[in-house]
């Protein structure tokens, strides 16, 4: 059994809300890394703020996570993503024509 103050690792996606465009990272501190996503201190992503944290994972180890990030932004990584966040993107759309 893993014990629970063992460090996780989090793979993480982000939304840009200013381009529509996402980011895929991991962290061992997913707040901390947010919050800096947020306030435009990540070099990659400070002119894409603000962000919508829209999907993430744990892991046991900071191996496991940069593996489990390099595949998700791999051609078959984007399809299982696609796949996997389906509804929360059907939902965004269905939203955005209640409004239209």
């Amino acid at each position: 059994m893993t014990n629970l103050t063992e460090p996780y690792y989090y793979v993480y996606i982000l939304l840009s809300l200013k381009d529509g465009k996402k980011y895929t990272g991991y962290t061992s501190d997913l707040s901390s890394r947010f919050e800096a996503h947020q306030k435009g201190k990540v070099h990659s992503t400070k002119h894409r703020t603000p962000f919508k944290l829209i999907y993430f994972e744990g892991c046991l180890s900071q191996d496991d996570a940069l593996k489990r990030e390099k595949y998700l932004k791999t051609h078959y990584g984007k399809m299982y993503l696609g796949n996997r966040l389906k509804s929360y993107f059907i939902g965004q759309v269905q939203k955005s024509e209640q409004h239209d």
